[in-house]
């Protein structure tokens, strides 16, 4: 069985100790890069051997030199095609720093501020509550500080709905926090800040990323664009582990979230990016991005996780960046991206040491990625690996595959003193909230289904318990069985619908419509 569900960007599994004075920027010598490489390209051939995913990509650059580009494994199990460092990969959430990169560009430009409000720049835009619809700015939206839940809107975009849709149906999603006090991950909340930009800019996002940073760069293989993916010949397909085997089974197609999760692209076009980054904004010699402007992407905005205890380090988030330090001080710069359908990716970066690493997979994730990233780091700062960093993140990517619905109920086992559901006409019927938008309970062969999304597709229902259903969603952020409990009236007629997956704080509730006569 295949359990797919939203994967919460990788933050907190690396705070051990208080930081003591980063190294100065002179103190990583060549050689010690060097010595590392071989080293990390043994590393990774083991660990694919231990995992068996499918394909790998490496680059890495140090002192705005490539210092290594290579590829291991094939694009797609069953195929001789092999991965090298032309081949492209989707970024899934990697797409966000270079998002934000792209939008530094903009602000060095003059045309937005980081402080720009999106009420002046985009005022279809709003969110729950006036005075956040009015204040929200480009800086709150890229360091998810604006109140709303983790991953609000994805839900949408699984059901179908358009990048404009899901946008405009925010403003009905009730926050989780405060805003610009809490922090939450959210994949629209930042694609707000891109279409902000573009709107602007008098361009589209596509477009813009583009001409302000890919072609700049030479990066020919890089686009926003799932179509420059799907037409590209040197591409690696997804792979999800089903029963314990890989399997290039699924697509995922990320348009609508196309600033936070639909890039595409290869290690050595992301070679030029990072060059770009540690050079303060210079490619070639040319400035390319305000270094001022990109600056600001680096520096901490919100906390992320904070600190439990006096030894622990606390977490932060930039604008589309981890920013943190190592055990020793130095500054980190890192995100990780994924698709639970078939991708994930990993960067890292140490500005003092002008040292930065990139890795691509074609493998759901369980951290190999991340692994690779970090060991290599113990490798050129310690000469050897520190610990067993794939077996530090495997309980965190196993815990991050559990459903996440709240109740956590086991569907799959008959419940005890099972009660029989009410007639079929009792639950049939289109309930609606302004969020989630329509949901159609209809017996099809008598059996009951559940359409959802704004093609009405539909799922089948399966009898629980009395007056709980459940149905198995599809898409990115699906994870197992889902409840679809009615709230039965006193004419024994549902006037209520709660859909679990869909319920958060509230949103999946929905209410029958009144038949028009």
């Amino acid at each position: 069985m295949l359990l797919v569900r939203r994967f919460p960007f990788l933050i907190a599994v690396l705070a051990f100790a208080l930081p003591v004075p980063p190294a100065p920027a002179d103190d990583l010598h060549a050689e010690k890069v060097t010595a590392a490489l071989p080293l990390i390209e043994k590393y990774t051939g083991e660990l694919r051997e231990k995992t068996g995913i499918p394909g790998v990509a490496i680059a890495v650059v140090h002192a705005d030199k490539v210092v290594y580009l290579k590829g291991f494994g094939v694009r797609e199990l069953g195929t001789p095609d092999a991965i090298d460092a032309d081949t492209v990969f989707q970024l899934a959430s990697l797409s966000k720093p270079l998002a934000a990169t792209v939008i530094a560009g903009v602000v060095g430009d003059g045309t937005v501020k980081w402080d720009s409000k999106t009420s002046d720049l985009d005022p279809t835009f709003r969110l729950a509550g006036d005075f956040v619809s009015s204040e929200v700015t480009l800086r709150d939206l890229l360091c998810h500080r604006t109140g709303l839940p983790e991953h609000a809107g994805d839900l949408l975009e699984d059901l179908g709905y358009s990048r404009s849709e899901v946008l405009h149906r925010l403003r009905f999603q009730r926050p989780a926090g405060l805003f610009r006090s809490s922090y939450a991950y959210t994949n629209f909340g930042f694609t707000e800040a891109g279409v902000a930009t573009v709107k602007a800019a008098g361009k589209s996002w596509e477009d813009l990323a583009a001409d302000r940073l890919f072609k700049p760069l030479r990066m020919d293989r890089t686009s926003y664009r799932h179509a420059d993916y799907v037409a590209a010949a040197n591409r690696a397909r997804l792979h999800a582990r089903i029963d314990g085997k890989w399997a290039a089974k699924f697509s995922r197609q990320p348009d609508a979230q196309a600033p936070a999760g639909g890039a595409s692209s290869s290690v050595r076009d992301l070679a030029g990016w990072m060059r770009l980054l540690l050079a303060d904004g210079k490619f070639d010699g040319k400035q390319v991005i305000a270094a001022d402007a990109l600056a600001e992407t680096h520096k901490p905005q919100v906390v992320s996780v904070p600190a439990k205890k006096p030894t622990d380090r606390t977490s932060f988030y930039g604008l589309g960046w981890n920013v943190g330090h190592d055990s020793a001080g130095r500054l980190t710069l890192s995100h990780s991206g994924a698709f639970d359908l078939g991708a994930t990716t990993s960067v890292v970066l140490v500005p003092g040491e002008r040292l930065g690493i990139v890795v691509l997979t074609n493998g759901a994730p369980i951290g190999v990625p991340e692994a690779v990233a970090f060991s290599f780091l113990d490798l050129v700062h310690a000469g050897k690996l520190e610990r067993d960093w794939f077996a530090t993140m495997t309980p965190v990517f196993e815990e991050l595959a559990k459903p996440n619905y709240g109740t956590r109920v086991n569907y799959r086992k008959e419940p005890v003193g099972k009660s029989p559901p009410l007639p079929a006409g009792s639950y049939a019927g289109t309930y609606h909230n302004d969020f989630v938008g329509d949901a159609v309970v209809a017996e099809e062969d008598s059996k009951l289904v559940l359409k959802l999304g704004p093609k009405l597709r539909a799922f089948s229902l399966t009898h629980f318990d009395r007056d709980t259903f459940t149905y198995q969603p599809e898409g990115e952020m699906s994870a197992g069985l889902s409840a679809v409990t009615f709230r039965i009236g006193p004419d024994r007629v549902a006037d209520k619908v709660t859909i679990e997956n869909l319920n958060v704080h509230g949103s999946g509730t929905l209410t029958r419509v009144a038949v028009k006569k």
